[in-house]
């Protein structure tokens, strides 16, 4: 890997003179213009955090001292189209496929597979259909009837452009069985009732169950009966070899029994096509060119070429994308795990942040832009690979930055008292730093308020007042409050925090479902539900509602 330890602590000193603190968070995206391959994130995340806890360690003289020999290092970044790797048999007529299977919300994970489909339609002026993949599932994998509404939403805020109308496969079953019916005629299935741990070790030993070996009018017959049979009574099974290298492969399941009431179609059918077998037939039915999937699918991809040729049919164009773990989240992305949450009340909803669901993500303020620069940054990877969240970050804030006033907001306030404190009625502070004309008044009260973490780091120590003037923090505190002496307004490089004064009472939900309380500047009482702002040198967020008297907002990003 390319040492990458000046260039970094370039940004981490720009980083620091620009907003106070070195913020690893923002260092990754910037090294991607130097030739940081995706692979090496992991390896150079550390060194980060390393260099940016030395770059905080200095005083703002030294910072500027050091960033003046290494500030030729710092790119202006080059806004370069993203350019989507070609594919292979490319046509006037190409069909593309959304198959999201309605369990739940898209979450960012599962959306990257989806999207990308989308992204190469666009590409290529494709079509790409929408297909609701809601065969019935395993009892772990539950359908979940609000999901439909879900996804569609999902797609439709992402600005999917896909045909209509949506396609269900709950209203394609007939279909399916009249394709089942005929791999029973071509002798390429059969009706199986053994065992599961007969059919196991048949599979390990390679053999033939007696199943198998009846003949074609008893086949006919047994899949006749199927629908009147209780789960797990038989199964329509795929002759495949025996002897094939993968066990996995031999004799798979193209039909089940399941008992279960669908969100659709109810009880009107109890015998199920598996989503190798009904997207064998589906593929082929509805002309899709190309089938861009997860590594995750290639048993089921084997099954489906099988199956096309038993039918000698064309094979769509299928591409393979390699896993992409997002680091930085703090939480393992699940669908299931999501659902279990949400339907047991544990979530508020499946908007909860927790779940990273398309849902929680606009809600937080991060934008469809965002994501879909996100997917198509990330491209049609071919292996693994570790992405952190941040560069999903670095999108949005792109996106929002400009657009976003800047407030003050203080956790865990404490009272400050400061003796010899200047009259000063109100201040005018600029709202934005790239938008220094415009400006805000604020009145200054009686009383002023820091956070808890200032008071307890900064004890005994001359800091700043963000915009005000410079005061000698006290050692002591007594009752929740401190008190300190005024000291000048000179701008010296000394640490500036948040303050408050006249304010009210405020709140910030976070991705991990928890809240953080304090009080924010009366200014934000003028906002907008669904504004977005930044707390000045600590988050962007999203202004939710007022809720009984506190201003309740959604975490963004840093």
């Amino acid at each position: 890997m390319k040492d990458f330890s000046k260039e970094i602590r370039a940004y981490a000193l720009k980083n620091a003179i620009d907003f106070g603190k070195a913020d690893s968070g923002k260092m990754l995206p910037k090294l991607f213009q130097h030739g940081l391959d995706k692979k090496d994130i992991k390896n150079v995340m550390p060194i980060i955090v390393q260099v940016c806890k030395e770059v905080n360690s200095l005083s703002q003289s030294d910072q500027q001292k050091e960033f003046e020999k290494l500030k030729s290092l710092v790119k202006e970044r080059e806004e370069k189209e993203r350019v989507l790797p070609e594919l292979s048999k490319i046509s006037k007529n190409m069909v593309f496929r959304l198959a999201p299977y309605p369990s739940g919300a898209l979450h960012l994970g599962n959306t990257k597979t989806y999207l990308l489909n989308a992204l190469y339609a666009e590409k290529y002026k494709a079509k790409i259909l929408f297909v609701m993949d809601d065969t019935i599932g395993s009892e772990e994998k539950k359908l979940v009837p609000e999901s439909y509404a879900l996804l569609e939403e999902a797609f439709q805020w992402l600005n999917v452009k896909y045909e209509k109308p949506v396609i269900y496969k709950s209203d394609r079953l007939e279909m399916y069985y009249e394709y089942g019916e005929k791999l029973i005629e071509k002798n390429k299935a059969y009706v199986c009732k053994c065992l599961q741990e007969t059919l196991r070790e048949n599979r390990i030993n390679g053999l033939e169950c007696s199943c198998r070996k009846l003949p074609l009018n008893e086949q006919k017959k047994r899949w006749k009966e199927m629908p009147s049979l209780q789960k797990g009574e038989a199964v329509l099974r795929l002759k495949t070899d025996m002897k094939h290298q993968n066990p996995a492969f031999r004799d798979r399941v193209l039909f089940k029994i399941s008992d279960r009431p669908h969100p659709r179609v109810g009880t009107k059918y109890k015998v199920w096509p598996t989503l190798e077998m009904s997207w064998a037939v589906d593929d082929h039915l509805l002309s899709i060119t190309h089938i861009l999937r997860g590594n995750d699918l290639m048993i089921e991809t084997d099954m489906e070429k099988y199956i096309w040729d038993v039918f000698n049919w064309k094979h769509p164009e299928t591409i393979h994308a390699g896993m992409v773990r997002i680091e930085g989240m703090g939480a393992k992305l699940s669908k299931s795990k999501a659902q279990k949450e949400v339907l047991s009340g544990e979530f508020i909803g499946w908007d909860d942040p927790r779940t990273w669901s398309i849902q929680s993500l606009r809600r937080r303020g991060i934008k469809a832009e965002a994501i879909r620069a996100f997917v198509e940054e990330i491209g049609l990877n071919k292996q693994d690979i570790i992405i952190p969240i941040e560069a999903l970050y670095a999108h949005n804030r792109r996106l929002i930055d400009l657009e976003s006033n800047r407030f003050s907001f203080v956790q865990d306030p404490v009272e400050v008292t400061v003796l010899n404190i200047p009259k000063i009625a109100e201040i005018e502070i600029p709202v934005h730093p790239d938008r220094r004309s415009e400006t805000r008044k604020i009145t200054l009260g009686r009383k002023i308020f820091i956070s808890n973490e200032d008071v307890q780091k900064l004890k005994g120590k001359e800091i700043r007042l963000l915009h005000l003037f410079n005061i000698d923090l006290g050692k002591s505190e007594t009752k929740g409050a401190v008190t300190a002496k005024y000291a000048s307004t000179e701008n010296k490089p000394i640490t500036k925090i948040n303050w408050v004064s006249n304010g009210v009472k405020a709140k910030v939900l976070m991705p991990d479902g928890k809240w953080i309380e304090g009080i924010a500047e009366e200014a934000i009482s003028k906002l907008k539900v669904g504004e977005m702002i930044q707390f000045e040198r600590n988050f962007f967020c999203r202004f939710d509602r007022k809720n009984e008297g506190i201003y309740e907002f959604w975490f963004a990003h840093k």
